[in-house]
């Protein structure tokens, strides 16, 4: 598959949940003890989780993603009447050491070794990833780790998107940005940044102004799209 190419880029900027960690991890391992209403569960929790950052944004009424993450979890449990206060435990920890997909921290030492700067820019607290980062081993591949509670506001508002260029000190235009949430990608290109959507779930493009640059199924051609090393 040929895939368009993006030049003049100095620093790669990763979104976190869906992009490099797989968010429905947590749910999956404990699949046995949830049954047939994990796929429905770990579904409701990212919805409501999404929902949450968004709605709190527009009422000004900002908590960090943590709390955000229970509080969606806590809808999700109720949505599908499990009343398991362990279980809940056990998820929310899981949270914080969710798998990557598969092709990451290959994608991460290729785009290194080709001597280019990469980062996170996430709705995720800080702590929860620097333990997500340091759990899948992929921190010592990561330049910055930059959270939107730096400016109390979770995405697609424009300042969390300045967090990138203001902490890694480069233009937006010379920043590519990658996300599996087409809603993310909308939100980085309106704001300025170059844009590869990872298509990972087969999803149309969202009908918003702005359009991915590029758009991939994984992360894997990555480099060859920015004119990198392809092996």
């Amino acid at each position: 598959m040929t895939h368009q190419h993006i030049e003049g880029v100095d620093a790669c900027v990763f979104d976190a949940y869906g992009t490099l960690l797989d968010f429905n991890s947590a749910v999956m391992r404990c699949r046995d003890e949830i049954g047939d209403s994990a796929e429905r569960l770990s579904d409701i929790w990212r919805q409501k989780q999404l929902q949450y950052t968004w709605l709190r944004s527009l009422m000004g009424d900002h908590e960090d993603f943590w709390q955000v993450t229970g509080e969606a979890l806590d809808f999700a449990l109720a949505a599908e009447a499990i009343d398991n206060p362990d279980l809940r435990t056990r998820l929310m920890a899981l949270y914080r050491e969710l798998d990557t997909f598969p092709e990451v921290t290959d994608t991460l030492s290729r785009l290194k070794a080709a001597g280019m700067r990469t980062a996170i820019l996430s709705n995720g607290s800080p702590d929860m990833l620097n333990a997500a980062a340091a759990a899948s081993g992929i921190d010592a591949l990561l330049d910055a780790v930059l959270s939107v509670e730096d400016v109390g506001i979770y995405k697609p508002d424009p300042r969390v998107y300045q967090l990138a260029v203001d902490r890694l000190g480069v233009a937006k235009e010379r920043i590519c940005f990658m996300s599996s949430n087409g809603w993310d990608a909308a939100g980085a290109g309106a704001f300025g940044f170059r844009v590869v959507w990872v298509n990972r779930y087969q999803q149309p493009v969202e009908h918003l102004p702005a359009r991915p640059d590029v758009i991939l199924d994984t992360l894997t051609p990555l480099p060859a799209v920015l004119g990198l090393d392809p092996a």
